[in-house]
């Protein structure tokens, strides 16, 4: 019996499943974790644990927001943020996940909450796989763009006129795609999209993510992944992937996990196979609520909540009793 038949035959048939979601790279903000780290021991035990030179730390609750945007700090940063924020709702509420997925970075704790790796094996992964990315954003100047009011369509037709030097790599949601380009052809990509009667809106991040330009760093990550013969284990629950939009199998994490770097993240398509397998209520987990906001447009249907500080953990908590 599978993860996802064996879930629902627990629930009962009918039931719905509940996820969680972990953000991604770009929703980073100065503060993040901190109130968390302040109330719960097992949030200590998680930073002490990973960032022996509380360096990490320092980035998430006091910044500056330059250091913290730098990828080979705001990866890290992200991976205990969301970490923290699961930690500390399942310990206040006692709500575990039936299923979990994580927009690109974030899928490297989602992983880890599923099981699939040792939080100290993933935290050291998370650390190369930042420091691959942004040694190959630095090599290849680039840009992303979140590419609003077309269809996905419409951007990969405007990519495919720049001759390689643009492409659609995050499939967010309806209306939103989000684009990574050449550094050189940003504001002719710009300028492209608003003709077409869209709207280009620049990100928060250094470099041209899931993209060929990233094709030098999804080739380390695999070398790492191979030298280091990390020992996947089995998941508790489904796991679904960014590069497929379906459950991790037995065998494929390597694959998976490197190849993530340099392929677009099917969201939405993920989104959508875990609402037909049964999911109804998703929890994001980390800064911000990008991916509430993106899952609601793709379904308006779903419940949808985050956890992002005390604050949110509250609320979230007492919401979703209703």
């Amino acid at each position: 019996m599978n993860l996802l038949k064996a879930r629902l035959c627990r629930k009962g048939k009918g039931k719905s499943l509940r996820a969680f979601v972990f953000a991604g790279q770009g929703a980073q903000s100065v503060g993040m974790g901190k109130d968390l780290y302040d109330n719960f021991d097992s949030v200590k035990e998680l930073y002490n644990m990973c960032d022996s030179s509380k360096l990490i730390k320092k980035c998430c609750f006091d910044g500056p927001k330059e250091e913290l945007d730098i990828t080979t700090n705001t990866q890290p940063a992200l991976f205990l943020t969301d970490l923290a924020c699961a930690i500390a709702f399942s310990e206040k509420s006692g709500i575990t996940a039936d299923g979990v997925a994580g927009f690109s970075l974030g899928e490297i704790p989602a992983a880890t909450y599923a099981g699939l790796m040792s939080t100290k094996q993933a935290y050291c992964f998370v650390e190369q796989r930042a420091k691959a990315m942004q040694s190959c954003a630095e090599k290849h100047k680039g840009a992303m763009f979140a590419v609003l009011k077309l269809s996905a369509e419409e951007v990969e037709s405007i990519c495919a006129s720049f001759e390689r030097q643009a492409f659609p790599v995050n499939y967010n949601a309806p209306g939103q795609t989000v684009v990574a380009c050449a550094d050189n052809i940003a504001d002719e990509l710009q300028s492209a999209v608003k003709t077409a009667g869209g709207k280009a809106v620049r990100l928060k991040v250094s470099g041209a993510f899931h993209s060929p330009f990233m094709a030098e760093a999804a080739t380390a990550v695999g070398d790492y992944l191979k030298q280091k013969s990390i020992s996947f284990g089995e998941t508790r629950m489904p796991l679904y992937s960014n590069v497929t939009a379906k459950v991790y199998e037995t065998g494929n994490a390597e694959s998976l996990l490197s190849r993530q770097v340099n392929s677009p993240v099917l969201w939405q398509k993920t989104i959508e196979n875990m609402i037909a397998d049964g999911f109804k209520t998703f929890v994001e987990l980390g800064p911000g609520k990008t991916l509430t906001g993106l899952i609601a447009k793709i379904n308006p249907n779903v419940r949808v909540y985050n956890v992002s500080d005390m604050e949110t953990l509250s609320k979230t908590i007492s919401d979703i009793a209703y």
